[in-house]
């Protein structure tokens, strides 16, 4: 095992403990006012909002360089659908649909590549070719061999919170206090996987934004972004297209791009430093403006 890491630096740390850094598997990924993009690469027939869409490699792999064009500053890759009442697939079919994706996008891009996963064999692969984070929802609990891929490769790590799983998240979720549950179940993963050898500057962390969270919860959870910094690392939150915003505009069936920039620049107020979505480009143009307009200030 590798040895304890010590705490990041001050030269890491902004103000109120605002991460400044991602170290990810083999660079260092700036974290300055306005948030990254991440772009979603569904690779899947199921997921909720753009499933069977990019399933063909050729068609994930043309909208993944879409993405980057308008704005994407990392590529997450996923081949299971993690929406809720999903059912899992098994390891090959998930490395048979993710990895000609991930393969090729190595060898065409610089972007940073996430492998959104909860195996430790898809994300042992995808590192392998080329990827620099893990994205796993069970935050890095699911599969026991996951924290050693972790530490043995260097990737960076991201860890979400999710109450129960895909199949059952919904069903019941409650909480006495979801910020602080969901921030306590975050320091606890952090403080695990630092103790197992992964490099603190490694890892972020994601609430988890519709796992396991009514639309209350996941307004509280949007509403009190800023309190999680106090954890020391990036901060990611997933709120793309979400099916709480269309409860809040009591219009389940509206486009929801308009509500997820709405949510993308309160998030981006509290200094949330990535953002996972699919609208690349309209989300990058309010970001720009709303930074120009001082919203950031």
């Amino acid at each position: 095992m590798a040895p304890r890491n010590p705490s990041p630096s001050r030269s890491s740390r902004g103000p109120a403990g605002r991460a400044t850094v991602w170290r990810l598997r083999t660079r260092v990924l700036a974290l300055g006012r306005l948030p990254r993009l991440m772009g979603v690469v569904n690779v899947t027939p199921d997921s909720f909002s753009d499933g069977g869409r990019f399933l063909e490699p050729s068609a994930a792999v043309d909208h993944a360089l879409e993405l980057i064009d308008a704005g994407a500053e990392l590529l997450d890759v996923g081949g299971e659908s993690t929406r809720p009442h999903a059912a899992p697939v098994d390891t090959d079919e998930e490395l048979r649909r993710a990895m000609p994706v991930v393969e090729r996008l190595c060898d065409q891009t610089n972007v940073p590549l996430s492998i959104d996963t909860r195996k430790a064999q898809v994300a042992r692969e995808a590192i392998a070719a080329g990827a620099e984070i893990i994205n796993d929802v069970t935050g890095l609990a699911g599969d026991p061999r996951m924290v050693e891929v972790a530490v043995e490769s260097h990737a960076a790590v991201c860890a979400m919170h999710m109450l129960g799983t895909p199949e059952t998240m919904q069903d019941d979720p409650t909480y006495a206090n979801v910020v602080g549950e969901v921030r306590d179940y975050l320091a606890g993963r952090r403080d695990v996987l630092v103790a197992a050898g992964v490099d603190r500057q490694r890892i972020c962390l994601d609430p988890g934004i519709g796992f396991g969270k009514t639309t209350e919860h996941n307004l509280a959870l949007v509403g009190r972004a800023g309190e999680f910094h106090s954890l020391g690392c990036p901060l990611l939150f997933g709120p793309s297209r979400k099916a709480f915003i269309g409860r809040v505009l009591a219009d389940p069936e509206t486009d929801r791009t308009a509500g997820t920039i709405g949510v993308t620049l309160a998030l981006a107020r509290s200094g949330v430093q990535i953002i996972r979505v699919h609208d690349v480009a309209e989300i990058r143009e309010a970001l720009v403006l709303f930074e120009a307009a001082g919203g950031l200030a």
